[in-house]
């Protein structure tokens, strides 16, 4: 039934008979195709041996250049209740603008004189410091005083030792002589009695004589009291000495401690001053966080926090502000694996969502709606998405990229590499062989642009 069978064959001559048959074998429609097969085949060939441009691939997002030009949120230094908003979304804000005001919810900070009665204490406390400074002065003074005094009085207690010594030293003399005057009037007795015996004198004679040993022995007791005397005036003049000094050095040590008690009071308000100031200071830096304002020029994107009276804590974000000035830039991802291949100054080409484009990743010449850009950072550690990150800068020598892109528009991009036949590029893709690591040396760059 299905004529396998070599008994059911048909004789070629047989089917010519029919004129269909005979109408088929001579159509040239298969000529032609064997003509376009054979030219295509061809034109793969030709295709392999052309230039390709090596790539990495990347998608991101448009960011801005700099970190202070990207869109940010606004946090409250301090808690507190909101009481007016001085702005709506969308509204274009100068540096230094009220966006809202909050008002306080700590009650240490309620007292709405704080500040001027933080500023009372504080002048009051400076007052008191500068009293305790002229306490201490005048205790230096006194201290100063009462060395000066006792000198003179150590002065005056030696010149009376001098004195003394000068007297006693006198005395002595003085009862020398009178001992010289009693031994004289000894002899002169014993000589008088002796010759009254004799009957050489008269007893007049002897009895004047014996007056006068008498005055002489009353003399040198009288002289010996008044030696006695000028050494006990020595002994109190030296004494007194030890007087002065000991009552002197009693006083100046109570000055000293006195000045010390008020230099340590001194030190005592000086520190609180320190604080009452620095209390001072934070009071007036809170009353002007009570405001919150725009840190820079910008258009106020979304009111995080809305309503009247809500309390918020300090930290929270209030609002988000997008810069009216920014430099735009690209922030795309590439894979691990390629990121030896990319250095900073690359050429890289962007395609921005939105935009027509007509891209042909190998042929940059032949892509339309493409821009250009160049690597200004690449980042070295890996992101959360497993990727690293790197930011494409507008490429100066190319056109300038369209004014109208907004910020977290998504991006895709193409890093250029070395110039390989597409054949090479078919065999390296195949083999899942990275782009070409090898870089060539700068002596052999500047003699292929010497050649060109």
């Amino acid at each position: 039934m299905l004529n396998i069978s070599a008994n059911n064959k048909v004789p070629l001559g047989e089917i010519e008979r029919f004129s269909t048959v005979r109408y088929l074998t001579t159509r040239p429609h298969h000529k032609m195709l064997n003509r376009i097969i054979i030219g295509l085949c061809i034109l793969a060939v030709i295709i392999l041996f052309l230039p390709w441009t090596q790539n990495i691939s990347g998608t991101g997002f448009v960011t801005t250049l700099t970190p202070d030009q990207r869109p940010q949120t606004i946090h409250n230094a301090i808690p507190g209740r909101i009481e007016k908003w001085y702005v709506r979304e969308g509204d274009f804000v100068k540096k230094g603008d009220t966006i809202l005001f909050l008002s306080e919810i700590k009650e240490d900070y309620f007292d709405p004189n704080l500040v001027e009665n933080t500023k009372q204490q504080v002048d009051a406390k400076r007052n008191a410091l500068q009293s305790y400074d002229s306490k201490v002065g005048a205790l230096e003074s006194q201290a100063v005083a009462l060395s000066r005094e006792k000198d003179l009085k150590l002065q005056q207690a030696r010149n009376k030792i001098k004195q003394s010594l000068l007297k006693v030293k006198s005395d002595s003399i003085d009862l020398e002589a009178v001992k010289t005057q009693l031994r004289i009037a000894t002899t002169q007795f014993d000589r008088s009695v002796k010759l009254n015996k004799d009957g050489l004198k008269p007893l007049t004679d002897v009895e004047e004589k014996r007056l006068k040993l008498q005055e002489s022995q009353a003399k040198i007791i009288t002289q010996e009291n008044k030696l006695l005397t000028a050494k006990n005036e020595l002994i109190n003049a030296q004494v007194e000495i030890n007087r002065i000094t000991a009552e002197y050095s009693e006083k100046i040590s109570k000055s000293n401690s006195d000045k010390f008690t008020a230099l340590s009071s001194q030190y005592d308000t000086e520190a609180q001053v320190n604080k009452l100031e620095n209390q001072y200071v934070n009071y007036s830096i809170r009353n002007g966080l009570y405001y919150i304002t725009a840190p820079q020029d910008g258009y106020v994107n979304r009111a995080l926090q809305s309503g009247i009276g809500e309390t918020v804590k300090e930290g929270t974000a209030l609002v988000s502000i997008m810069p009216a000035g920014y430099d735009i830039a690209v922030e795309t991802y590439v894979n691990p694996i390629d990121l030896p291949l990319l250095k900073k100054g690359d050429e890289v080409r962007v395609w921005f969502d939105g935009w027509p484009t007509i891209v042909f990743s190998g042929w940059p010449g032949m892509s339309y709606g493409t821009f250009g850009g160049r690597i200004v950072a690449i980042e070295n550690f890996i992101s959360p998405n497993g990727k690293y990150r790197i930011l494409i800068a507008p490429d100066p020598k190319q056109a300038p990229w369209p004014k109208q892109l907004s910020i977290g528009a998504g991006t895709q991009t193409i890093a250029l590499l070395d110039t390989v036949p597409v054949w090479f590029e078919i065999w390296r893709t195949l083999n899942g062989f990275p782009p070409n690591y090898y870089q060539a040396n700068e002596s052999d760059t500047a003699k292929e642009k010497a050649k060109k």
